[in-house]
Order: structure tokens, then sequence, then C-alpha cells
């Protein structure tokens, strides 16, 4: 957690600098950033109730909750309410509400109880907002220990431009030492990231939303493919467990969950704030470093994220809430690269793509008789694709661009839907991998030639199909 810090009450930090000698602290410690006057009058001594998170170095004994860190200022404390929220009620209140109006709500209602996860990348906006509300508020962090050093570098840019102390949550190192003994420093690439990432992400955030009964998270409906597409503005956390433990003792806050990703750069643009260096080497979701690339032209903000698996499950386990389990979905696949989830069971109700007169949609039938042929009169490109795909989505454009190119030129432009029932087919005889896949079907050979490059846009397409043609 990040604790914000002034020079203020300096009686109190005096008190807080040398924690063995206050044994008996009990209030939680937190600083704030106060750019509006807010009165703490109603929130007398009486009113505060002991927190259960206790300040650094208070005691020996391992606290496995979130620990923040020694501040200057003791943040209001909100009282637990008995009555049952209706967290679904109140999700349908603010779908409309903007993101600063959902922030402040969460940390009015939450205090000291409630904190923002940020994650090096645009999450910075959390902070942002956090801050225009004028509240007291946390911040906290996940160092895996294999993230950027523009990563690292960023996190001490925010704490400086904020005047906060992000609190870093860390592995356990000799879950981290079995990990790395056992399989290797990049046994991800072979066996999936699951395994790693619990060690090093899914088990430290569980450790710290023990110590909170809310947490404020950067995710947005746009980011990625079939896992975040309805999350909503506020919940009931589906996974961990808070504060007080048990089914429902931690809320989940998503102020930003429906806006797009270019109002938030648009925001952050606006509002000044330090970036991540790595945004302007094309990198968009930012993870480890062994995990995550740029992305290229036409690819979706996600792919970048464990390029080498499935494409429609791009998440670590932090919010596995969010995927919807079925049958035969998989997100730690054996060789980690084939698309496990197309069985889409809501796929078939997912509107057509790649819709062009330029474009010949192709039937089973068809796709078998084109890949039968050993000397066709014109070459075919066709993709193999999924109409749920966010990757494909991207790259509609793209390709009915190609194609309206192509138009006349003797190149036929094709698609074939390769989800559901013909998945294995694709899998099995058409190469296929994970969607989309582009394939060239020259004059002269029956054997289809596989799009190598992860570069979407009309003009790399263009180039390999010159090349080939």
């Amino acid at each position: 957690m990040a604790l914000f810090t002034s020079s203020s009450s300096s009686s109190i930090a005096g008190s807080l600098s040398h924690p063995q000698s206050s044994p008996k602290l009990k209030a939680h410690p937190i600083g704030s950033f106060r750019p509006l006057d807010r009165s703490l009058k109603h929130h007398s001594a009486s009113t505060r109730r002991h927190c259960s998170v206790t300040p650094v170095l208070a005691e020996l004994k391992r606290n496995d909750s979130l620990v923040p860190n020694a501040a200057t200022m003791v943040a209001p404390v909100v009282e637990k309410v008995e009555t049952t929220e209706d967290y679904k009620e109140l999700a349908r209140q603010l779908v409309q509400a903007s993101p600063l109006e959902i922030m402040d709500k969460a940390l009015e209602k939450f205090g000291n109880d409630i904190g923002i996860a940020f994650s090096g990348a645009e999450d910075v906006a959390l902070i942002e907002y956090a801050r225009l509300t004028g509240r007291p508020f946390r911040v906290f962090s996940l160092d895996t220990g294999r993230l950027n050093l523009e990563t690292y570098k960023f996190f001490d840019a925010v704490e400086k431009h904020y005047g906060i102390h992000i609190e870093y949550m860390f592995p356990d190192a000799v879950e981290v030492q079995g990990l790395v003994r056992t399989n290797g420093l990049f046994s991800f690439y072979e066996d999936g990231h699951q395994e790693c990432c619990r060690i090093r992400k899914v088990r430290p955030l569980r450790r710290a939303l023990k110590g909170l009964r809310a947490w404020i998270t950067g995710q947005r409906k746009d980011q990625s493919p079939g896992t975040r597409a309805e999350i909503p503005v506020v919940q009931v956390d589906p996974t961990f467990e808070g504060l007080e433990g048990g089914v429902g003792s931690l809320i989940k806050w998503n102020p930003v969950a429906n806006v797009n990703g270019g109002d938030i750069w648009n925001f952050l643009r606006a509002m000044n704030v330090p970036v991540n260096a790595l945004h302007l080497q094309g990198y968009v979701s930012i993870g480890c470093e062994p995990c995550t690339r740029p992305v290229l032209p036409g690819q979706h903000e996600r792919e970048g994220r464990w390029w080498w698996e499935d494409a429609k499950a791009k998440e670590c386990g932090l919010h596995k809430g969010n995927i919807r389990q079925q049958e035969g979905v998989h997100l730690n696949g054996n060789n980690g690269n084939v698309n496990e989830a197309v069985n889409n069971t809501s796929g078939d109700a997912a509107a057509d793509i790649f819709s062009s007169e330029s474009i010949v949609s192709l039937s089973r039938v068809g796709i078998e008789n084109l890949a039968k042929l050993g000397n066709r009169r014109e070459p075919w490109l066709v993709v193999l694709y999924a109409p749920w795909c966010r990757f494909c989505q991207a790259m509609e454009e793209s390709y009915i661009d190609l194609a309206e190119k192509l138009n006349g030129s003797g190149v036929k432009v094709g698609k074939f839907r390769a989800d559901g029932e013909h998945k294995s087919y694709a899998q099995k005889k058409l190469q296929m991998g994970s969607f989309p896949t582009i394939l060239f079907f020259p004059t002269h050979s029956s054997q289809p030639i596989k799009y190598p490059s992860e570069k979407r846009d009309a003009d790399s397409l263009m180039a390999f199909v010159s090349a080939l043609r």
C-alpha cells in the first residue's frame, strides 16, 4: 500500500519514526493529498475503530496482511456498516457516472480500508482521480521481481510526483526459489504462465487484500477479449477475501470500466502526469519483462501479454473472476499456443466480421476444396477467424483495406470462420495455432503458406502476398 506523506503533523511523524517505543499505536496511519478543504471534525477519536493492519516495525512477528508505511496524518476510519449493501444495484446506479464520481464514492464509503492497485501502466489515472477527490487514499503494487527497469523508474516518478510511498508486496522467496530450481527461469514459455503468476502475483495480492475491505482496479471493458467485457463499476469480489474473511468480505471497484483506452490517455495527457517510458516504445498493457512486448500494427493492446499463449484468456489470475469457465476452456494448455477457448458457447451470437464485397466467405466444404487443389487458377489469401476474437476484430479494417487493394489483381481474398465445430479441422489441416491465422494458397501447390508475422497492417500483408504471388 502506498501511504501519502506530508510535512505537517510533525508530532505524529516523530512518534512513528520510533515505532518500537510506541507499541500501543492503534490508528491506521495514512497521509493524504488535500487540494480541497474537507473537514475531519466528524471523525472524532471516539468513532475511530481499531485497525487490524499493524504499522511497520510495530511488532517483530510476521504479518501476512498488507502493512502500511509510517505517515504523518491519520486518515478518517469508516465504521463497518452492519446492513448489507446491494452492490449490483449500486453498480446500476453508477453505470453512467464519471470515473471521478465513482472514485469519490469508493473512498468516501471505505475510507482507510480501501487501496488502489497500481500496476505501473495507465493505472496512474486512478491515482490522479483519487487526488482530485481531495480524500485520503492508499496505493499498493505487486513487485514480482521481474519488472522492466522503466517500470521501476516509473514507480519512483509517481511517488515523487504525488508525494506518496507505494507499498510494495513481494512474492514469497521460498516459493520463487522452489519454482526456479524445479522448472527453470523461463518455464512459462513451455508450460504456461499460470504457475509463475500464481507465485509472483496472485498470492502476494491475496495477502494484501486480507488487510482491506475493498480495492480499486484499473480494469476496462475494452482491455481483454473474453474476460473483461462485462465488468461492472463495483462488485462483490468473486475471487478474493477481505479483512473479515469469507465470501462477500471484499468489494472491488472498477472506476474506469466504461472508459475506453483512448479517453484514458487523453486524460493523462491533459493532467500532465508521469507515464511509463515503455508506452513510447509501443507497449500498451505492461506486465513482467519476459512476458510483455510491444504490440504491432493491427494488434489488440492485450496481445502484447503472454503472446505465445491462448488469444482469448489474457489474464494472470488477479482478475480470474472475470473469466467465464466453460467446458473445454483451459488457460494453461500443454503447448500454450493452441486456442483451447474457441468453443465459445456464446460465440454464435457474435456479429460477423470481415464483411466486404471484396472478401469471399468460405464454407467448410469451400475451404476443404481449396486446400485439396494442386493447381489453382488464381492464388488465395484466407484468414481463419472467430468473430468474437478481439484480435481478429482489431485487424478487420486492415484486412478489408487489403482486399479492396487486391480486387481485380488476380488474387482472391477470403475468410473462414474456424471456431466451434470447425476448430479441430483448422488446427489439424490448416496449421491454425491461434486466432487470427492467415494463409496464402499459391497456384502451384496444395500446401498453404502460413503468414509468419504478427504485423497485421495492410502494408505488411501486401508485402507477404507480393512476395508469393
